[in-house]
Order: C-alpha cells, then sequence, then structure tokens
C-alpha cells in the first residue's frame, strides 16, 4: 500500500492540527509534527477538532527541522506561497512527505532557497489581502491531489444512501 506523509513544522493554531488529524486518518496518511508548537497535546481545541480521530493516527513527533530530516530520507514536496510549480502538475511518488509550515511565517526561506525545484504552490490571486489559504484547507487539498493521482488506494470511492 503505497504510503503519504504530512508535516507539519511547527504548528501554532490547534484548530488547524486537529482538523489535519483527521484528514490524516480518513486518509491513512501519516502524520509528522515538528516542534516547537504553539500549543500543547491536550489542548481542548486540538482534540474538539480531531479527538474523536486522535487515536486512528500514525502520528511521530520531532525536536526540530534537523531531527526530522535525520529520520526521513524523502522525497520532499514543501507547499509554500512562494513555489513556482503548481500542486497538481507534480507526480508525487510512493513514500511522498507533503511539507508544511507554521501558519504565520510559512517555511524557512533557507530550506526553499534549497529546494526551489521542490516547492509548490495552490494557485490563488495576487492579492495581499487573502495571503493564503487556511493551513488545513491546504493539507487537504494536497493530500488528496496525491491520493487522486494514486487512484485512491485502500479508500472507499463510492458511498451508499440509509433508506428512510
Amino acid at each position: 500500500m503505497p504510503q503519504l506523509n504530512i508535516v507539519l513544522v511547527e504548528p501554532e493554531i490547534p484548530q488547524n492540527t486537529g482538523n489535519i488529524s483527521r484528514t490524516c486518518a480518513a486518509t491513512g496518511s501519516r502524520l509528522h509534527i515538528v516542534k516547537p508548537m504553539g500549543f500543547t497535546i491536550d489542548d481542548k481545541k486540538l482534540k474538539r477538532a480531531g479527538l474523536d480521530y486522535w487515536h486512528l493516527l500514525d502520528i511521530t513527533y520531532y525536536e526540530n527541522l534537523a531531527d526530522f530530516f535525520e529520520k526521513n530520507s524523502g522525497p520532499f514536496f514543501y507547499f509554500t506561497t512562494k513555489g513556482t510549480h503548481i500542486y497538481s502538475d507534480v507526480d508525487y511518488p510512493d513514500g511522498a512527505y507533503l511539507v508544511f509550515g507554521k501558519e504565520t511565517a510559512g517555511l524557512p526561506e533557507e530550506l526553499l532557497h534549497e529546494h526551489p525545484e521542490f516547492c509548490v504552490r495552490l494557485p490563488m490571486l495576487d492579492d495581499d489581502a487573502a495571503r493564503s489559504l487556511n493551513l488545513s484547507n491546504t493539507v487537504a487539498v494536497g493530500v488528496y491531489e496525491v491520493l487522486r493521482q494514486w487512484g485512491f488506494p485502500t479508500l472507499r470511492t463510492a458511498g451508499h444512501l440509509t433508506k428512510y
């Protein structure tokens, strides 16, 4: 079964991380969280957004980016408003890591400069008033694009109506 990895670098908003954990649980994606975080795992806002799904997660925590990169080999795709490649134009291989930065600052500029060919973005209006999409929405778009490319392995692709 192909493996998709979602990486949150220094997440700051517990509701976003809770929603992302729910997306990971519903799709079988692994969640990687790089510290420091702007909240604690027992934060009630985090639990409200993802509590029912927390036990379904395959989650790993890292002390910092160096720790993360030391323990993982990629391939890495950096989601950023500064990317020059459209996320849907990229082919994502098995084992891909979709890497997302913190809500207020994104990913470190140095990291983006070192890997411009792996920096991807979601197209948006060129308007400073709407700098970017919400982090949890961006993660969901990225996850489902990869899974669409892979043919939605192991996911139920048809629902059914109940009698009323």
